[in-house]
């Protein structure tokens, strides 16, 4: 049975037993000896996206316990989530790991400074602003003019209703845990309703010029 650590768009966390192309953390938010969610969904406002594998590393316990203290007892270390793909990541509202990610991280930061003036952005002053966006963490739902809709850069993620899609050259792909669909076919008018899903921040990243990287369903 899967563990309940699978994150959609919208930044919630389920049981699925598809697989994904990243991991990442929110903190410490399981019970190690149930392998199950505690009633918090962060224990910290740096949600970050990891790589699967990060150099010689061995494989983590999912769920389990996994760091240790210098000459101590295992204790949990943190709750591992997994993501279909960057996309996804970016749209729940996390952001490129420096530690294990830190090529992609560094983009992400000058993006972001590009993006808003600042020479220098700390990771607090971008996990800050991140936080009070996230759908997850209690934003409300920002609604989309159908202009705001077409404007939007590619990797951005809008929901009509209950049903995710993410903007692909000039497309909206329907979003799944096992990948995406087909695109609707076009049409001069959009459908009523559709709201951003990714973070402002994270949408004016994407407009400064961060690529994030996409699961292969995109492109076939």
């Amino acid at each position: 049975m899967p563990l309940q650590n699978r994150v959609d768009p919208f930044g919630q966390i389920v049981a699925s037993p598809a697989r994904g192309l990243f991991t990442g953390n929110r903190g410490v938010i399981h019970d190690p000896a149930t392998r199950t969610l505690l009633g918090r969904r962060w224990s910290t406002p740096h949600w970050i996206v990891c790589a699967l594998r990060f150099g010689d590393r061995p494989p983590r316990d999912v769920m389990g316990r996994n760091a240790r203290t210098p000459g101590g007892p295992l204790r949990t270390g943190w709750t591992e989530l997994f993501f279909l793909d960057e996309v996804t990541a970016l749209a729940a509202g996390h952001r490129p790991c420096f530690y294990c990610r830190r090529a992609a991280a560094k983009r992400y930061a000058a993006a972001y400074g590009d993006a808003f003036g600042v020479a220098a952005p700390r990771v607090g002053e971008i996990d800050a602003r991140l936080h009070a966006e996230r759908l997850a963490a209690g934003a409300a739902p920002r609604p989309l003019t159908q202009a705001q809709v077409r404007a939007l850069p590619d990797g951005a993620v809008v929901a009509l209703g209950e049903k995710p899609f993410a903007v692909r050259r000039g497309a909206l792909l329907p979003w799944s845990f096992g990948g995406y669909g087909a695109p609707p076919p076009p049409c001069r008018t959009l459908p009523h309703g559709i709201a951003l899903i990714t973070p402002p921040a994270t949408v004016a990243v994407l407009r400064a010029g961060y690529l994030p990287l996409w699961h292969p369903s995109a492109d076939a």
